[in-house]
């Protein structure tokens, strides 16, 4: 009669560990950025995270590259790599109801994704579309400024703007000044990256550093 007693104990005990062992797994999610152009979240299985429940998930972030980085936020979560970072890293981050959002701070406009988790109502304020615009600067002594279809930029409307900037060249750098916006490549940097800015009402300039007077222009913002 004791050794049955011993062997319901026992059973009793397991039957309370079970569960707060398999509370204790959390769902795994796989976020990677890098070494291309590339960014994503994915399930276990391999499949684009578009829709969570909320909960808490364990992410295991593969930061690939040491000029992007990985950088997740939304309601109650702010999580990122630094942009010199590789390596792998695992976060335990709780979502609620809400909308969440991936980018790589330096590319964020080509580098981006999203999800909801749970059925929140629609955002009150959606963001704006940006219009897209490309500046150049090099190879040899030139700069530009166009629109995405390639036409050279005379004027522009104020308002939130895509630029994705080519610097093709070592000896100059590309550097964008204007209401409220001032931003450069380095010199002695070759880079392709994307810039959002919101411009407003006055002379935009854009230049390079290594030769201001030479490589220079300016487009009017009204």
């Amino acid at each position: 009669m004791m050794r049955f007693r011993g062997l319901l104990a026992l059973a009793a005990v397991a039957a309370c560990l079970a569960p707060a062992d398999s509370l204790a797994q959390n769902p795994r999610l796989h976020a990677t950025v890098g070494p291309g152009f590339t960014i994503s979240l994915e399930t276990p299985g391999g499949a684009a995270v578009k829709k969570l429940d909320p909960g808490t998930y364990e992410i295991v972030v593969r930061d690939l590259s040491d000029f992007h980085n990985f950088h997740l936020s939304g309601p109650s979560v702010n999580q990122s790599t630094t942009v010199e970072f590789e390596g792998t890293v695992t976060w335990t981050v709780s979502f609620r109801e809400g909308y969440y959002s991936f980018q790589c701070d330096p590319h964020s406009y080509d580098l981006n994704g999203s999800f909801v988790v749970g059925d929140p109502p629609p955002p009150l304020n959606p963001m704006p579309t940006a219009k897209k615009l490309v500046a150049t600067v090099g190879p040899g002594n030139t700069i530009t400024l166009r629109t995405a279809a390639g036409a050279m930029v005379h004027g522009l409307k104020a308002g939130a703007y895509a630029i994705t900037v080519r610097d093709r060249t070592r000896k100059h750098n590309f550097h964008l000044i204007g209401a409220g916006v001032n931003r450069k490549t380095r010199v002695a940097q070759i880079v392709t990256i994307t810039w959002k800015v919101t411009l407003k009402a006055g002379l935009l300039r854009f230049f390079s550093d290594a030769a201001a007077t030479k490589l220079r222009g300016s487009v009017k913002v009204s």
